[in-house]
């Protein structure tokens, strides 16, 4: 990630979080190390944060223009409703079906590592390919289009009278009724 990161000369916040450092089924833990001087060399355009951030916050600032994900649910879903289309890297659960419905069925985003290939390593230049495509190209640019279509019908579902909110609104009620 740090080498296609930087070479992609995009700006960029990565998050370096404890749950990122090991398997999340076998209990190793490892230090995330970033190479010598990375930091420095990418501190006029990069950020990189070891801890928790709000996510939805930064998905929401206007110069967030691509989201590099593991397609959890809950991330897929933020980003669409904020606009912003994601680099898909699935790394296990929901995540690879997710990262299908992303690219390949509403084209708001693209693979980074397809899951069929997930045991091979990812190159640092097919990250920063990525992370270009998904910044400053055509592509990009046309699934920035698309995301912020959908994002706003999203918005519309779940606001006062939208098709989400009534269909959520009919089933609190169906279920708290007194039987």
């Amino acid at each position: 990630m740090k080498g296609g990161l930087e070479k992609s000369g995009q700006k960029f916040i990565w998050v370096l979080r404890d749950a990122d450092k090991g398997n999340v089924f076998d209990g190793e833990v490892r230090r995330s190390k970033l190479p010598e001087g990375f930091e420095r060399r990418v501190s006029r355009r990069g950020l990189v944060v070891r801890d928790w951030v709000p996510q939805l916050e930064i998905l929401s600032h206007p110069s967030t223009g691509g989201f590099v994900s593991h397609c959890g649910w809950n991330s897929c879903m933020e980003s669409i409703a904020m606009g912003v289309p994601i680099a898909a890297w699935p790394m296990h659960s929901d995540q690879p079906r997710n990262a299908i419905l992303i690219t390949e069925q509403l084209r708001v985003g693209l693979l980074i590592r397809d899951w069929a290939n997930r045991n091979e390593i990812v190159m640092a230049t097919t990250i920063e390919n990525a992370v270009r495509k998904l910044m400053a190209s055509e592509e990009g640019r046309e699934m920035r289009k698309v995301v912020n279509e959908l994002a706003t019908t999203v918005r519309r579902s779940v606001a006062d009278g939208g098709v989400s909110r009534v269909e959520f609104d009919s089933f609190i009620c169906h279920i708290t009724r007194d039987t």
